[in-house]
C-alpha cells in the first residue's frame, strides 16, 4: 500500500482526498501555496455558484464535520465562493485529523522520481519502486520531500490563457501584463479603478458573462463607464444548456443574450473579434481588434477572461500521457469526449483506469483532470477520489 500521499492543492478535491486517505490509514500531506485553503475559490468568492450545497459537500466531509460536532452546510441554497470556503472548506481544514497534515504557504515547484529522469525505465516496474521527490518552497525556504503517491489537485484557475488570438500572447501583451486583469473581480466593492473608464473585456464563457453583467450594473450608476466586449465567435452560444436544471446558470446565459441584443448602452459587444496587438499611448492602452479588418480601440483597463488550461510544468520529469486539448489524462479525456455529454451535470467519474497515466501512482484530479467539465460541480472530483483510493489501497 502507498503510505505517504502528497496532495497538491487544498481546494475541495484536495481536502476530500486528504480525508479519504485518513479513513484508509494513509498518511497525506496537503501542500497549499496560499496562506489559506481554497485560494482559487476565494479569488472569485463574491460570485454565487450555480450548484446548491447538496452538490458541493462530499459524503466524507459530512461525516467528518458531524463527528467533530461542526455544522454541516446543506439544502438547496446556492453558496457564494466565499461562503463555500468559509462554511465548508475552512472547517474541514481545521479538523484534527487534517490540520496537522496541511502545509500552508508551501508551493510544490516540481515532482520527479528518485534517481530517474523522464526518459528512463519506460514501461517497467522500476519507476513504481522509486519514491517521488517533491521540490517544495515554504517559509523556511526550499527543501525536498518524498511520497509514495502524488495527487495533483491544483486545478486550472491559476493558469489563464493569453489574451491574444489562438491562445498565444498578442504582440505587446507581455510588456503590458501588469495592466491586464485576469481575475473575476467584485467591481461593486472597489469601483474606483473601473467606474467611468473604458474597458476591454475579452472572453465569452461564464466568467466573462458574469463580468459583463456586473459591469453593466456598475455603468448604470457610474456615468462614462463603457465596455468593449470582444467575443471571438460570430454567434456565441454562451455554453447554454437546453432545459437547464440550474436556474442561476440559465439566468446568466439569458443576461448575456440580453446584452448582445443591446440591453445595456454601456456594453459594446464586438462579435467575431480577436485581439491582435496591444500598445501604450499617453497612459492608455491601444488594443488592435481583428474582425476581417483591424481596428484600434483606446481603453483604460483590460479584463481578460479567456479560460485556462492545466499547467504541466509541475510534472515535466514524469511520464504523463496527457490530452492534447485539456492537458488532463488522455484516457479520461477520451472517455469524456466520447460520452457525448456536453454539460458538467451529465458527466460522471469514468473509473480508476481512466485516471491512470504511465507514471505509477501519479494522478490528476478535479478540474485539472477534465478541463471545463465539472467546474461548477464538485461531485466529479469527489468521485475521482474514491476511484484513486482503490488504486492506492491495492498498490
Amino acid at each position: 500500500m502507498a503510505g505517504r500521499v502528497a496532495i497538491i492543492g487544498a481546494g475541495p478535491t484536495g481536502l476530500d482526498a486528504a480525508l479519504a486517505c485518513r479513513e484508509r490509514g494513509l498518511l497525506p500531506t496537503v501542500y497549499e501555496a496560499s496562506p489559506r485553503p481554497a485560494a482559487a475559490i476565494r479569488d472569485w468568492g463574491h460570485v454565487r455558484m450555480f450548484t446548491p450545497w447538496e452538490m458541493n459537500v462530499s459524503s466524507r466531509m459530512r461525516r467528518a464535520l458531524a463527528t467533530a460536532g461542526e455544522p454541516v452546510p446543506a439544502g438547496d441554497g446556492l453558496p457564494t465562493g466565499h461562503e463555500l470556503a468559509d462554511r465548508l472548506l475552512d472547517p474541514v481544514a481545521r479538523l484534527p485529523e487534517l490540520a496537522p497534515r496541511l502545509r500552508l504557504r508551501t508551493a510544490v515547484k516540481a515532482v520527479g522520481r528518485r534517481g530517474l529522469t523522464k526518459d528512463e525505465e519506460i514501461g517497467t516496474a522500476e519507476r513504481a519502486r522509486r519514491p517521488f521527490r517533491l521540490l517544495v518552497e515554504g517559509p523556511e525556504g526550499e527543501r525536498v520531500e518524498e511520497a509514495d503517491a502524488v495527487l495533483d489537485c491544483t486545478g486550472i484557475w491559476g493558469n489563464p490563457n493569453s489574451l491574444g488570438d489562438a491562445g498565444i500572447p498578442a504582440p505587446g501583451e507581455e510588456a503590458l501584463g501588469h495592466r491586464i486583469e485576469r481575475r473575476l473581480l467584485a467591481f461593486a466593492d472597489d469601483p474606483g479603478d473601473w467606474a467611468g473608464r473604458t474597458i476591454l473585456l475579452a472572453g465569452a464563457g461564464h466568467s466573462a458573462q458574469t463580468a459583463a453583467s456586473d459591469l453593466a450594473r456598475l455603468a448604470a450608476d457610474a456615468a462614462g463607464t463603457r465596455v468593449i466586449w470582444a467575443v471571438r465567435s460570430h454567434a456565441p452560444d454562451w455554453d447554454a444548456v437546453e432545459g437547464d436544471p440550474l436556474p442561476q446558470r440559465a439566468a446568466l446565459v439569458a443576461e448575456a443574450e440580453r446584452l448582445r441584443g443591446g440591453g445595456s448602452p454601456a456594453i459594446d459587444m464586438r462579435l467575431g473579434s480577436a485581439v491582435e496587438a496591444l500598445s501604450e499611448r499617453a497612459g492608455r492602452i491601444v488594443v488592435t481588434l481583428r474582425n476581417g479588418e483591424a481596428e484600434d480601440v483606446e481603453v483604460d483597463r483590460v479584463l481578460s477572461l479567456t479560460g485556462g488550461v492545466g499547467d504541466n510544468r509541475l510534472y515535466r520529469q514524469l511520464q504523463v500521457h496527457e490530452c492534447y486539448a485539456t492537458c488532463g489524462p488522455m484516457s479520461l479525456s477520451a472517455a469524456l469526449l466520447g460520452s457525448g455529454a456536453g454539460d458538467c451535470l451529465e458527466q460522471q467519474s469514468h473509473g480508476a483506469e481512466a485516471l491512470r497515466v504511465p507514471e505509477p501512482n501519479f494522478f490528476m484530479l478535479g478540474s485539472k483532470s477534465h478541463g471545463r467539465y465539472g467546474l461548477y460541480l464538485m461531485r466529479i472530483g469527489y468521485d475521482q477520489v474514491d476511484d484513486v483510493m482503490g488504486v492506492l489501497a491495492a498498490s
